[in-house]
């Protein structure tokens, strides 16, 4: 579990270390990104000072959702009769209503914006309102030519009289006086100043007159028109644009268009509507008057006045007419039953009050019943012999006689009054059959005319509600707030440009970096080498930047001096296992050019700083350089003595000059240098070596181009110090120096990086020395600091 951890912290750690390094790599070109940052906000400066600002407007409408639905609102007056359902209007289709063609023309041609103006500065021009201007320019002739043209011109105002008027390229100048009429291409025109106090002197104006559609599909585009919410009929409408006073006129002036093209459709509804009630008003003004004359012929021709009431009336009547008959029939048999007791036995007395008619007849029915009893009376004291009974029969005999003939004459009369009766009842009854055929005819014509006169009726009601509806005529749209904007602008948006300004000026230098990196195929430091090669490193030689000579002396104290002094310590080391004697160490590399040469001169002076005897040896005899660096004047070298026996070692070893140990450089370029490394000469000079100096330094050439390297190795070097260059080898020609480690074809191989930029943090730091060669200041401020 122990280990785990271990390995789990050592792999964070070198994440950690990967990562920093990976930031390193970045903050080593700090410059190009304060350069690129620089550069983006002053360039998104300049921008934002040349570009114009945007202003947002923006207008709250009320759309009346009621009042409309593809009819106008006057149409109302029929919707009683149930003929226009459904007609709510839709947001939607008042949003399309809004942002037509048509409507935007009527805006443009309204406001005149077709024609803009521009005030002529000394790096851009900048637009004016149209109602700021010094100057008022009266169009005359604003056809379909006129606004089909696109076309410029500037004013130039030479004094508060007079002006100049010229073509955009100034190749056409004319002179003329305000209030002058001119003509153009595009029709006449006059100029007069609205504000005189606003003329300056030699000012330019800029009139541009662009194509009504441009302008139109222009404004079309930038318009914005939505509810405030799904559920509202709110409609928020707001434009953008470079001038706030302008863009106010637009929003409110096409919500005006839209209004009076409401209260337009709605007074052309109404008129129409009116006309239309007009037109039936006399035509059924005539189908009223010809009801109402049928009606009166009818009742002329049945003599009828009111059928109702009469047919009332004759119904009381005939019922009167029963009742006679009833009463009639009835006195007619009361007139029988007396005449039946007339005939029946004279002592009976005859019923009195029986309702017969006749005054007569009841008075002589009383006399008699009274001479009836009277005469009984006495008989019952008396005998019919009597004279007094013999007068009372004789009465009674002749009134008797009497109420016979009256009952005859009664019973006459009123069979005749009874046919009289039932005559008129058939009379009645005749004519009350003929009552329910002429009610429902007349009641036909009745209904007609009802009708008729509902409808004119109607009809002129409406007609005077459409009257009060055509002169108070309400728009579509109720205004809650007019067009108003913000002072500040909303465009460009200054922090979000500078900030992408700062964003872009650090991603742009980070990307270029990221793609030279990414295809960077450099060894930059020791990681680089340790991943592929498992040879040991003896240390990192940083990149000398000071101008200095090649070799360092004695007092330097720099960081390539200390690297060079902890190089020696570390090569020691490595020979620590050489018996006594000279120590033979070969520098090679992978190419020229990666200082294996200065390497070796270096070392040597390191060495020789110990009062160690060195011997500094240029074998790279294809490509010598050491001669060069060195500034050695000697014409003999290693070719010569490989080729010449007779000479000797230490006639071609020479001291340099500012050196403090002994150098053999390579000669002349010899035609095969392979073949005089394998003369065996060479041996001579290693056995010299051990016999007069403490350490050998031989400098070989290249590996991956020559085999000369190769050649030279015999079990002779003691240790093999493999230059890399940083930032200078390709990483694929790195299977060299591991081929050459993994195979031991080099003795006691180690590697030793050159030129490492210290600055990069690739390495793991210099300039830790300390001195002469320091600062005392600086010294002084590190110390302080830690």
């Amino acid at each position: 579990m122990q280990n785990e951890d271990q390995l789990n912290t050592i792999d964070i750690n070198n994440e950690t270390y990967t990562l920093r390094e990976e930031i390193e790599k970045y903050v080593y070109h700090w410059k190009w990104f304060v350069f690129g940052v620089l550069f983006s906000l002053v360039s998104a400066f300049i921008y934002l000072r040349y570009t114009p600002n945007q202003y947002d407007v923006a207008t709250k409408i009320l759309i009346d959702e009621d009042n409309k639905g593809g009819l106008a609102s006057e149409l109302s007056a029929f919707e009683d009769l149930g003929l226009l359902g459904g007609s709510q209007t839709s947001i939607d289709n008042e949003i399309e209503l809004l942002k037509s063609i048509t409507l935007m023309e009527r805006v443009v041609k309204d406001l005149g914006i077709n024609v803009t103006y521009y005030r002529k500065g000394r790096i851009i021009t900048s637009e004016l309102f149209f109602k700021n201007l010094p100057v008022k320019i009266n169009f005359f002739s604003k056809d379909s030519i006129f606004y089909k043209k696109d076309t410029s011109f500037v004013i130039q105002i030479k004094s508060a009289t007079n002006f100049s008027l010229k073509s955009r390229d100034g190749d056409i100048v004319t002179d003329h006086l305000f209030g002058e009429n001119i003509k153009t291409n595009f029709g006449d025109i006059t100029i007069t100043p609205s504000d005189i106090k606003k003329i300056e002197k030699d000012s330019e104006l800029i009139v541009k007159i662009t194509p009504l559609n441009k302008v139109v599909d222009s404004y079309n585009k930038r318009i914005q028109i939505q509810p405030v919410n799904k559920k509202s009929s709110v409609i928020t409408i707001s434009l953008t644009d470079k001038v706030k006073l302008k863009a106010e006129e637009i929003v409110n002036n096409l919500v005006t268009q839209y209004n009076n093209d409401a209260v337009e459709d709605k007074s052309i509804i109404a008129r129409n509507t009116n006309v239309f009630i007009n037109d039936r008003l006399e035509i059924i003004n005539e189908d009223l008057l010809k009801v109402e004359t049928g009606a009166e012929d009818f009742k002329t021709e049945n003599s009828l006045t009111d059928i109702a009431s009469e047919a009332s009336l004759g119904l009381g009547t005939k019922t009167e007419l029963e009742k006679s008959i009833i009463e009639y029939n009835t006195k007619l048999k009361l007139v029988a039953y007396v005449s039946e007791i007339l005939e029946g036995d004279d002592d009976d007395l005859i019923p009195a009050n029986l309702g017969v008619d006749g005054d007569a007849t009841e008075v002589s029915i009383l006399k008699y019943n009274e001479l009836i009893l009277e005469r009984n009376r006495i008989l019952r004291n008396s005998s019919e012999i009597n004279p007094v009974i013999i007068n009372l029969n004789a009465q009674i005999k002749d009134l008797r006689g009497n109420i016979k003939q009256s009952l005859v004459n009664l019973n006459s009369s009123l069979n005749i009054s009874l046919k009289q009766l039932k005559q008129q009842e058939n009379r009645l009854t005749s004519k009350l059959s003929a009552v329910p055929g002429q009610e429902r005819e007349y009641r036909n014509i009745e209904r007609q005319q009802q009708i008729i006169e509902a409808l004119y009726l109607y009809l002129l009601q409406k007609r005077e509600e459409n009257a009060i509806t055509l002169a108070v005529t309400l728009p579509n749209a109720k205004i809650i707030d007019k067009a108003n904007g913000s002072d500040f602008p909303v465009a460009p948006k200054r922090n979000i440009i500078y900030l992408a300004a700062l964003l872009l000026g650090a991603l742009v230098p980070f990307s270029i970096l990221y793609v030279i990196f990414l295809l960077d195929n450099k060894i930059h430091n020791r990681k680089d080498i340790e991943a592929i090669v498992k040879a040991p490193i003896l240390g990192d030689i940083p990149l000398s930047t000071s101008g200095k000579k090649l070799w360092f002396s004695e007092n330097d104290r720099d960081g390539v001096a200390e690297s060079f002094r902890l190089l020696r310590t570390n090569i020691n080391f490595m020979l620590s296992n050489v018996n006594d004697g000279c120590k033979n160490i070969f520098i090679t590399s992978t190419l020229g050019g990666e200082g294996k040469t200065f390497i070796s001169i270096n070392i040597a002076t390191v060495l020789a700083l110990t009062n160690k005897k060195v011997l500094l040896i240029g074998a790279d005899i294809r490509k010598p350089k050491l001669s060069e660096y060195l500034e050695i004047n000697s014409e003999k070298g290693l070719t010569h003595f490989l080729m010449d026996s007779s000479l000797k070692p230490s006639d071609v070893i020479v001291k340099a000059k500012d050196t403090n140990f002994d150098i053999l450089h390579s000669g002349i370029i010899a035609p095969n240098p392979s073949e005089l490394l394998m003369n065996g000469r060479f041996d001579e000079i290693i056995n010299f070596a051990k016999e007069h100096y403490d350490y050998l330094i031989v400098d070989t050439a290249p590996i991956h181009i020559v085999t000369d390297t190769l050649l030279l190795n015999n079990n002779k070097a003691d240790l093999y110090i493999y230059v890399i260059r940083a930032n200078y080898m390709d990483r694929r020609l790195l299977e060299t120096p591991k081929t050459l480690y993994n195979e031991k074809r080099l003795p006691n191989m180690a590697v030793l990086v050159n030129a490492v930029d210290s600055k990069k943090g690739y390495g793991y730091g210099y300039g830790y020395g300390y001195g002469q060669g320091e600062d005392k200041k600086s010294l002084f401020k590190r110390l302080f600091k830690n």
